[in-house]
């Protein structure tokens, strides 16, 4: 049912904004605040069956264009607090703060702005409690980002954006100094949004 209020909302954006559509240049900012879909993927190394749940969070983002077709895109949130699980068991709670910088490259297109991007992501693992403080987990993470997305002209300076991302974020699960398994979040971002270009 999202996929297709989403698709449909989409249709009608690009309806409404194909008059609207104006190109970016030069120092121009677009600021974004989205509500984004977080759907983690789940593997570790040992086949412990380690997964954290599937979580819906704000995003707000910051591009900066350096002429009309390229631009570098920095992405925010809050730390979020996710649960941590060994197969259906719940083993504790930590939280997660995921900061992710991408270069973009937005197309020329009559009454919409197609992007895609790639890039780098660092997340900072705190608040971490696993078995009662037996196990923990590296609290540093670097890995790459991959983005495409959409921003549609609905009023002056004013976009509908859809985004989609594909993060890689992995991090050692640890007990008493020996690392137990690798856990990859390698979570898919899938959200939506309003921007405001300056």
């Amino acid at each position: 049912m999202n996929k297709y209020m989403l698709a449909a909302a989409a249709g009608a954006v690009l309806v409404s904004g194909a008059a609207m559509a104006q190109d970016f240049k030069e120092g121009d900012w677009l600021v974004r605040a989205r509500v984004v879909h977080l759907d983690a993927a789940n593997k570790d190394s040992a086949g412990l069956g380690v997964s954290i749940d599937d979580k819906t969070l704000p995003e707000v983002d910051f591009t900066y264009f350096f002429n009309k077709n390229l631009a570098a895109e920095l992405i925010l949130t809050v730390p979020q607090k996710q649960k941590v699980f060994v197969g259906s068991t719940q083993i504790g709670t930590l939280k997660h703060l995921p900061p992710t910088l991408t270069l973009q490259y937005h197309f020329d297109a009559p009454g919409f702005k197609p992007y895609v991007g790639a890039g780098i992501n660092y997340t900072r693992f705190s608040s971490v409690n696993l078995l009662g403080g037996a196990a923990t987990v590296d609290r540093n993470s670097w890995g790459g980002a991959l983005q495409v997305g959409v921003d549609i002209p609905v009023a002056k300076n004013m976009y509908f954006n859809i985004d989609v991302k594909k993060v890689y974020i992995k991090t050692d699960v640890k007990a008493g100094g020996t690392t137990l398994t690798t856990f990859k979040v390698d979570p898919l971002l899938v959200g939506v949004g309003l921007g405001w270009k300056f």
